[in-house]
């Protein structure tokens, strides 16, 4: 058979329809991969999603405990309890030094008022200090009767005063009962309010048993 052979044109059109059809074929191929690729990426992403673990939160927003699983809570203390042991613990330390200082201090002298009361309740304290026996009431009394109060009183016309040695004080005591029966404590004067009234019941303590008792001049 002879051979035949196409003419040139249309071996360049068939040439030219086949590298269509291949491009058309490669472009259909690429669109098909683009779209499996895309699906496999969207049908990824739910898997990667539900991979991931959800984990409990309690109620204060932590993560929940397991069951029986120890709980570790920092024991530690904050800056304004320290500051309130601290001050506390000072304080204390002050008021033991203020109670130290305190038994170490002797007492304050107790005062009296200058006058006839305060000499009785002086001479008192001064008595029971001594052991000498007498209220304010047996005080009070003869002192009334003796001088009427008057701490420089002095009689000039009894025997006594005869003698050279009058009485004198509250009490209308002489010189000499006076040094024989002074108490210690109280200025050495006869004529001192508290002097005369603590020597004088000093010696009715002695001869009568108390001032309490004597109710005349003695």
């Amino acid at each position: 058979m002879p051979g035949f052979t196409l003419p040139r044109a249309a071996r360049i059109a068939r040439i030219t329809r086949t590298h269509k059809v291949a491009v058309a074929v490669l472009a259909a191929a690429g669109a098909t991969t683009g779209l499996a690729v895309t699906a496999a990426s969207d049908n990824a992403a739910p898997a990667a999603h539900a991979t991931a673990t959800v984990k409990q939160v309690s109620a204060n927003g932590m993560p929940a405990q397991a069951d029986g699983a120890k709980v570790e809570r920092p024991v530690t203390a904050s800056v304004a309890d320290r500051i309130k042991v601290t001050a506390v613990a000072e304080q204390g330390h002050t008021a033991q030094q203020t109670a130290s200082r305190s038994a170490e201090r002797p007492a304050a002298p107790k005062k009296y008022a200058d006058d006839l009361d305060g000499w009785i309740r002086q001479a008192l304290d001064i008595m029971k200090a001594k052991g000498i026996p007498g209220s304010y009431e047996g005080l009070h009394r003869n002192i009334m009767r003796e001088s009427s109060g008057n701490p420089n009183a002095v009689n000039d016309w009894d025997v006594n005063a005869g003698n050279g040695i009058p009485s004198k004080g509250l009490l209308q005591v002489i010189q000499p009962t006076f040094e024989a029966y002074h108490v210690a404590g109280p200025a050495d004067n006869l004529t001192d309010p508290v002097a005369n009234i603590t020597a004088a019941a000093n010696y009715a303590a002695h001869r009568y048993g108390s001032i309490d008792n004597v109710n005349s001049a003695y």
